[in-house]
């Protein structure tokens, strides 16, 4: 019997390629996608649900019988419009998302995090990641696992003109990061995809945090 996995934030750019990624593994019978805008991805595996996410637990059933579910949920705090509605999206949903995983008993709750995640950061963002990881971690999930990449490369649907501006530098020096710079070496996030699925079918136990030059690897070839 196939697996059956569930994504939230499927629009985004490493949640489209998660989807994609499960849709060709053979082991796989059903992908979820929790979205609130239309998708244009058609397939016979996958099922679409439209959710609120303020409502979230309106669609509880769509967590029920379900092995893995991806949380892809992020923004900036440019296009939600408020260090409020930034907390919202990156925080508030993603644990909700995460208590209703635990409601139906899924085994894997896999989650996009950022380098630099610490709670006590002075930086609102990576506090926000952190406190989230934090958060997660303290739901005592049968298998946690929380993904801490830097910068993504990537085509988005919308445009990021700093991130646009990194992306080329990074990309063109990416030869020169090596030793402690691999850390923060850019990363493709289709690697970063690769891995999230590769992680999700060692049905490992714990809570388990995985930086950037451990995701370079994770996401080098199919598991």
């Amino acid at each position: 019997m196939g697996m059956t996995a569930l994504v939230m934030g499927a629009t985004g750019l490493v949640g489209r390629l998660v989807t994609e990624e499960l849709l060709h593994r053979n082991f796989m019978d059903e992908v979820r996608l929790l979205v609130r805008r239309p998708v244009d991805m058609v397939h016979p595996k996958l099922k679409v649900i439209h959710t609120d996410w303020d409502k979230l637990q309106h669609d509880k059933e769509a967590f029920q019988g379900v092995d893995s579910v991806f949380c892809c949920l992020g923004t900036t705090i440019r296009k939600a419009g408020s260090q409020e509605q930034f907390r919202k999206v990156d925080f508030e949903y993603v644990l909700t998302g995460a208590r209703l995983a635990k409601l139906g008993e899924v085994r894997q709750f896999l989650a996009i995090s950022s380098m630099g995640a610490d709670p006590k950061s002075k930086v609102f963002y990576n506090r926000v990641k952190g406190e989230m990881e934090e958060a997660l971690c303290g739901l005592q999930l049968p298998g946690l696992h929380l993904f801490r990449p830097s910068l993504l490369l990537g085509d988005r649907n919308e445009r990021r003109f700093a991130e646009g501006i990194a992306s080329v530098l990074m990309t063109k020096l990416d030869f020169a990061f090596t030793g402690r710079l691999a850390s923060i070496r850019a990363i493709p996030a289709a690697k970063v995809a690769r891995a999230m699925v590769n992680i999700s079918i060692t049905n490992t136990r714990g809570n388990h945090v995985y930086p950037n030059e451990v995701i370079h690897v994770l996401g080098e070839t199919i598991a």
